[in-house]
């Protein structure tokens, strides 16, 4: 899967398919071949970071 180049919009698709389909980041990244610290970094420029207790970016 592509996942979308612009950081509020990878956000919420990612806090989307963490909240229906994922339970950790590192499943939702192995399972869609995706950088996981890219992700997170890309998510960090509009400020927000991984919590992995919630399982969604906050």
């Amino acid at each position: 899967m592509k996942l979308p180049n612009d950081p509020a919009i990878l956000l919420s698709l990612l806090n989307t398919k963490l909240r229906d389909y994922y339970s950790s980041l590192d499943e939702l990244c192995d399972d869609l071949e995706a950088d996981k610290q890219a992700l997170i970094d890309k998510c960090r420029m509009i400020g927000y970071e991984y919590s992995a207790e919630r399982n969604q970016f906050i």
